[in-house]
């Protein structure tokens, strides 16, 4: 198939800085995600590649062939838009199959590969209708559909699955994933749903305002963010950000979480690893602890090392039940929430106080004024 390289891409629109200096690697047959919220600069990214947007400074490959001046047709890769739009004169089997005439298939290829695709996306029975008897989220399958018979080497999906209802969109991950395993097709996927990418991906990149924030698996970015704004933008819910103090009482190190002037909401540092980096990468004592709420142990019981807290409020999912606990509030009298994660039949009422613990070895430290993970050497 291919390879997609950007390499120090920058992209303007007037004076807006789109794209900020962009370096990305995707290898062969890899799924890529890049994530990040409404505006980061996700679709431009797309459109670059595709040649639809041309920066302004930067190279783009395709196979290690840089592609700048290249137009959209001589790149060979399928672009699937967020919004699809459809030949309203045409068949759902006729938009399906257009792509694909150009290429002198036999009419017996081009029958297979539409009624395989419509099978996959569960759009078989709709192969007779015209578009304007589709609903939205029809049209969005059938333009995902003309894009993946092409076979292209390269597919740029645009949050192709945004507007389905949630069964459909679980379903879907899995399928596309799936039919991209077994195509082996490139694959560089945007969106901002951060289930998607952590479900789907190979690597994900995470986007903000123009600029890749980190790069890796999705287990290294959940377990080995960044910085702030990879932290509390990955999980569901994300993890727990929380401003704090390092103190020392009888030479052992304690960390006291913000909350009310007076509270005791501190606790000592029992970590090696966290002891090694409070001690040689902290240059202050203010920093950002984070904690993701599957880390966040909570107990009726008085336990060794715990502070107590109060229930803030209450989220029973079935699954899983989140408990939120207030530290206190600031001065402008906003709760300081610390989430927890507990199992489905632990029982908590609003008000109620309980104990708090963390796991050692799951607490991050972020710098404070710069939001970067603070790690010991």
């Amino acid at each position: 198939m291919a390879t997609v390289k950007l390499e120090n891409v920058t992209k303007r629109f007037g004076e807006l800085i789109a794209l900020d200096d962009i370096t990305v690697d995707v290898h062969d047959e890899e799924f890529f995600v890049l994530l990040g919220q409404t505006g980061a600069g996700k679709t431009t990214t797309l459109r670059c590649i595709a040649g639809l947007d041309k920066p302004e400074e930067g190279t783009i490959y395709l196979d290690d062939v840089p592609v700048n001046d290249k137009t959209p047709a001589e790149r060979d890769v399928a672009f699937v838009f967020q919004s699809h739009i459809l030949y309203p004169h045409l068949t759902v089997y006729e938009n399906m199959a257009f792509p694909l005439h150009p290429r002198r298939l036999s009419a017996e290829e081009i029958d297979r590969r539409v009624k395989d695709i419509a099978q996959m996306l569960h759009i078989e029975h709709l192969l007779m209708r015209t578009p304007n008897q589709l609903s939205g989220g029809e049209t969005q399958r059938v333009g995902l559909g003309r894009a993946m018979v092409r076979r292209p080497q390269v597919f740029l999906m645009d949050e192709p699955i945004s507007n389905l209802d949630a069964k459909l969109r679980t379903e879907m991950r899995a399928e596309i994933r799936w039919r991209q395993r077994e195509l082996g097709t490139t694959t560089f996927y945007v969106t901002h749903d951060q289930v998607e990418a952590m479900s789907m991906a190979d690597r994900v990149a995470v986007l903000e305002a123009g600029k890749i924030q980190q790069l890796g698996t999705p287990a290294d970015i959940y377990n080995r963010p960044a910085n702030l704004f990879v932290a509390g933008f990955i999980g569901s819910p994300s993890m727990n950000c929380i401003p704090c103090t390092i103190s020392r009482t009888n030479a052992q190190l304690q960390l006291a979480l913000s909350g009310n002037v007076g509270a005791n909401n501190s606790f000592a540092i029992q970590d090696a690893r966290l002891a090694k980096t409070v001690n040689q990468a902290t240059r202050n004592s203010d920093v950002v602890l984070g904690v993701h709420p599957e880390d966040v142990l909570v107990s009726h019981q008085a336990v060794p090392n715990a502070f107590q807290s109060e229930v803030y409020s209450v989220e029973p999912l079935g699954a899983e039940t989140i408990v939120e606990l207030t530290l206190g509030t600031d001065a402008a009298g906003v709760h300081t929430i610390l989430k927890s994660r507990t199992t489905p039949n632990f029982e908590a009422k609003i008000g109620q106080p309980l104990y708090v613990t963390f796991v050692p070895e799951r607490i991050h430290l972020f710098d404070k004024t710069t939001g970067v993970a603070l790690r010991a050497p």
